[in-house]
Protein backbone atom coordinates (compact mmCIF):
# COMPACT_ATOMS: atom_id res chain seq x y z
CA UNK A 1 0.00 0.00 0.00
CA UNK A 2 1.05 3.63 -0.64
CA UNK A 3 -0.55 7.03 0.52
CA UNK A 4 -0.35 9.78 -1.61
CA UNK A 5 -1.27 13.48 -1.11
CA UNK A 6 -3.62 14.80 -3.82
CA UNK A 7 -5.53 17.65 -4.59
CA UNK A 8 -8.50 18.59 -6.68
CA UNK A 9 -8.67 21.50 -8.93
CA UNK A 10 -10.66 23.63 -6.30
CA UNK A 11 -7.30 23.33 -4.12
CA UNK A 12 -8.54 20.80 -1.63
CA UNK A 13 -5.93 18.96 -0.10
CA UNK A 14 -6.49 15.18 0.97
CA UNK A 15 -4.51 12.05 1.23
CA UNK A 16 -5.58 8.28 0.07
CA UNK A 17 -4.13 4.98 -0.17
CA UNK A 18 -3.32 3.04 -3.11
CA UNK A 19 -2.28 -0.54 -3.41
CA UNK A 20 0.30 0.73 -5.86
CA UNK A 21 1.53 3.61 -7.59
CA UNK A 22 0.06 1.62 -10.80
CA UNK A 23 -3.03 1.58 -9.34
CA UNK A 24 -3.76 5.02 -9.00
CA UNK A 25 -2.27 6.19 -12.14
CA UNK A 26 -5.45 3.63 -13.46
CA UNK A 27 -7.86 4.94 -11.51
CA UNK A 28 -6.61 8.49 -12.15
CA UNK A 29 -6.84 7.45 -15.60
CA UNK A 30 -10.23 6.16 -15.57
CA UNK A 31 -11.51 8.99 -13.96
CA UNK A 32 -12.21 7.06 -10.86
CA UNK A 33 -11.06 9.54 -8.51
CA UNK A 34 -12.76 12.20 -6.65
CA UNK A 35 -12.17 15.11 -3.58
CA UNK A 36 -13.26 14.03 -0.76
CA UNK A 37 -14.55 17.38 -0.14
CA UNK A 38 -16.25 18.86 -3.19
CA UNK A 39 -16.78 15.83 -5.20
CA UNK A 40 -14.29 17.28 -8.34
CA UNK A 41 -12.75 14.36 -10.32
CA UNK A 42 -9.67 16.37 -11.60
CA UNK A 43 -7.39 15.18 -9.50
CA UNK A 44 -3.48 14.90 -9.10
CA UNK A 45 -0.55 14.54 -7.06
CA UNK A 46 0.82 16.79 -4.02
CA UNK A 47 3.89 17.52 -3.30
CA UNK A 48 4.61 15.10 -0.55
CA UNK A 49 7.71 13.99 1.76
CA UNK A 50 7.55 10.86 3.59
CA UNK A 51 6.81 10.90 7.00
CA UNK A 52 8.10 8.68 9.68
CA UNK A 53 7.17 8.31 13.33
CA UNK A 54 8.51 6.03 15.36
CA UNK A 55 6.33 7.50 18.55
CA UNK A 56 2.44 7.36 19.36
CA UNK A 57 0.68 10.53 18.88
CA UNK A 58 2.02 12.75 21.65
CA UNK A 59 -2.06 13.84 22.13
CA UNK A 60 -2.77 9.96 23.45
CA UNK A 61 -5.31 9.47 20.08
CA UNK A 62 -4.83 6.38 18.30
CA UNK A 63 -3.31 6.85 15.32
CA UNK A 64 -6.48 5.56 13.33
CA UNK A 65 -8.65 8.45 14.49
CA UNK A 66 -9.58 11.01 12.31
CA UNK A 67 -7.87 14.18 12.60
CA UNK A 68 -9.21 16.63 10.66
CA UNK A 69 -13.27 17.58 9.67
CA UNK A 70 -13.12 16.01 6.27
CA UNK A 71 -11.39 13.22 7.66
CA UNK A 72 -14.00 13.08 10.27
CA UNK A 73 -17.14 13.64 7.80
CA UNK A 74 -15.68 10.95 5.93
CA UNK A 75 -15.40 8.43 7.99
CA UNK A 76 -19.60 9.53 9.39
CA UNK A 77 -20.04 8.87 5.45
CA UNK A 78 -18.78 5.54 5.80
CA UNK A 79 -20.36 4.60 8.88
CA UNK A 80 -23.76 5.41 7.01
CA UNK A 81 -23.19 3.60 3.95
CA UNK A 82 -22.10 0.50 5.92
CA UNK A 83 -25.06 0.66 8.71
CA UNK A 84 -27.86 1.28 5.89
CA UNK A 85 -26.48 -0.61 2.49
CA UNK A 86 -25.85 -4.12 1.61
CA UNK A 87 -22.29 -5.36 1.19
CA UNK A 88 -21.91 -7.38 -2.10
CA UNK A 89 -18.21 -8.13 -2.53
CA UNK A 90 -16.89 -8.58 -5.78
CA UNK A 91 -20.09 -9.36 -6.91
CA UNK A 92 -21.31 -5.92 -7.31
CA UNK A 93 -21.06 -5.41 -11.41
CA UNK A 94 -23.85 -8.28 -11.63
CA UNK A 95 -25.67 -6.88 -8.70
CA UNK A 96 -26.30 -3.19 -9.54
CA UNK A 97 -26.90 -4.62 -13.24
CA UNK A 98 -29.20 -6.74 -11.89
CA UNK A 99 -31.27 -4.29 -9.78
CA UNK A 100 -30.83 -1.56 -13.31
CA UNK A 101 -33.21 -4.75 -14.93
CA UNK A 102 -35.42 -4.90 -12.87
CA UNK A 103 -34.56 -9.04 -12.29
CA UNK A 104 -34.00 -8.06 -8.48
CA UNK A 105 -35.44 -5.69 -6.28
CA UNK A 106 -33.81 -2.23 -5.47
CA UNK A 107 -31.93 -1.92 -2.94
CA UNK A 108 -28.41 0.25 -1.34
CA UNK A 109 -25.83 -2.03 -2.02
CA UNK A 110 -21.96 -1.38 -2.15
CA UNK A 111 -18.98 -3.52 -3.14
CA UNK A 112 -16.10 -3.88 -5.36
CA UNK A 113 -15.45 -3.81 -8.98
CA UNK A 114 -12.64 -3.82 -11.02
CA UNK A 115 -11.93 -0.65 -13.36
CA UNK A 116 -13.33 -1.96 -16.66
CA UNK A 117 -16.54 -3.53 -14.66
CA UNK A 118 -17.42 0.39 -13.43
CA UNK A 119 -16.88 1.80 -16.89
CA UNK A 120 -19.27 -0.60 -18.52
CA UNK A 121 -22.05 0.10 -15.91
CA UNK A 122 -21.67 3.75 -16.47
CA UNK A 123 -21.65 3.06 -20.33
CA UNK A 124 -24.49 1.56 -19.94
CA UNK A 125 -26.45 3.96 -18.16
CA UNK A 126 -26.14 2.39 -14.55
CA UNK A 127 -25.55 5.01 -11.87
CA UNK A 128 -22.80 3.96 -9.64
CA UNK A 129 -20.37 6.04 -8.01
CA UNK A 130 -17.27 5.15 -6.42
CA UNK A 131 -17.01 5.29 -2.56
CA UNK A 132 -14.02 7.45 -1.20
CA UNK A 133 -12.94 4.79 1.28
CA UNK A 134 -12.04 1.12 1.17
CA UNK A 135 -15.10 -1.44 1.82
CA UNK A 136 -14.44 -3.19 5.05
CA UNK A 137 -14.06 -7.46 3.35
CA UNK A 138 -17.01 -9.23 4.94
CA UNK A 139 -15.89 -12.96 5.27
CA UNK A 140 -19.11 -14.90 5.60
Amino acid sequence: MIRFSLKCSQNHSFDSWFQSSDAYEKLAKAGMLTCAECGDSRIEKSLMAPKISTQSPSDGRALSAPMSEAERNLAKLKQQIEANSDYVGMNFAHEARAQHLGETPARAIYGEAKAEEAKALIEEGIPVAPLPFMAKRHTN
